[in-house]
Parts: structure tokens; C-alpha cells; sequence
């Protein structure tokens, strides 16, 4: 189905190289805003550390995100010395299909990662990569966000309740 993804998992920090590889997976597409970073544009140590460590396994990180802000976005990147798009239109394909190609890697072997449905689960799906759906980092939401949030939240709940029958 379109709305769930592949993989439910807590945080950013649950994907290792143990399960990337379980599921031949070489890159990850990371969603920045409540995904890499709290409403605060707060970015956690235990984030820059897992970032260095996947990196270091040779995984291929690159950030896709729908903010205009460049500075913001231009300052995560660097902290976690990784390649960014801003202002992506996610769900639309364009920015996953874009930066499959520069990466070069077959879109099974990519994973997208992100805490919202409507934008990095559907927009992954689409694009047949593998989707692993994350919470957000704190509650507090952007007003074009908080607006979605009461209907992913069913939908996950519906997916949660699905993958333990």
C-alpha cells in the first residue's frame, strides 16, 4: 500500500548496518525537519554519531528535504558532511529520482527515511524504494505539518496494529 512503509522503526538512530545490509540496502534518503532535527533546528550528538558511524560502513547518506531554508538546511549537511536537496516537493519523484541518480545505486537498494507519510513514505513508494517511517522528533510541528499529523498518526496506527496480527 501507497501510505505504509516498509519499516516502522523509533528513531533515526534504530537503522544500523546490520539491518541495511539484512535488507541489501546501500543508501539512505533522510527527511531533515523532525526526522534529523527537532522544531528548534536542534541536531543531537547521538545523530552526528550515527551518521559517522553508518558513513563509516560505507553507506551513502544524502539529506531530501521540502524546507526553503538554506542556511538551515546548508548547516545540518555540514555538521554531518553529507550532500543535500532543499525545497524537494516531496511526494513528488523528481528529488528522489534525482538523487538516485547521483548516487547510482538501483532504488531497492536505497531506503527513504522520514517521520511524515504524506510526503517521504509516499513519495519512496513511489519511487520503489524501501520506506522506513520514523516518529518525530518532539510534538511541536510546523503549522503545515500539524494540520496531517491526526491523519498519518490513524494510519500508522492501522499499520502498527496490521504488522503484529
Amino acid at each position: 500500500m501507497l501510505l505504509y512503509p516498509n519499516t516502522y522503526l523509533k528513531k533515526v538512530e534504530d537503522i544500523n548496518i546490520e539491518f541495511l545490509q539484512k535488507n541489501k540496502l546501500k543508501a539512505l534518503i533522510l527527511d531533515l525537519d523532525n526526522t534529523l532535527i527537532d522544531y528548534n533546528k536542534n541536531l543531537s550528538d547521538n545523530i552526528i554519531q550515527w551518521a559517522k558511524e553508518l558513513k563509516g560502513q560505507g553507506v551513502r547518506l544524502y539529506i531530501l528535504t521540502n524546507s526553503n531554508d538554506k542556511q538551515k538546511v546548508e548547516k545540518v549537511a555540514g555538521k554531518l558532511g553529507i550532500p543535500y536537496q532543499s525545497f524537494a516537493m516531496k511526494p513528488f519523484k523528481k528529488g528522489f529520482l534525482k538523487i538516485q541518480k547521483i548516487l547510482n545505486i538501483k532504488p531497492e537498494n536505497i531506503a527513504v527515511v522520514g517521520e511524515q507519510i504524506f510526503t517521504d513514505i509516499i513519495g519512496g513508494n513511489r519511487c520503489n524504494m524501501h520506506t522506513i517511517l520514523v516518529d518525530p522528533i518532539c510534538e511541536k510541528d510546523y503549522w503545515y505539518t500539524a494540520w496531517k499529523r491526526p491523519i498519518e498518526n490513524k494510519i500508522k496506527s492501522k499499520y502498527i496494529n496490521n504488522k503484529n496480527k
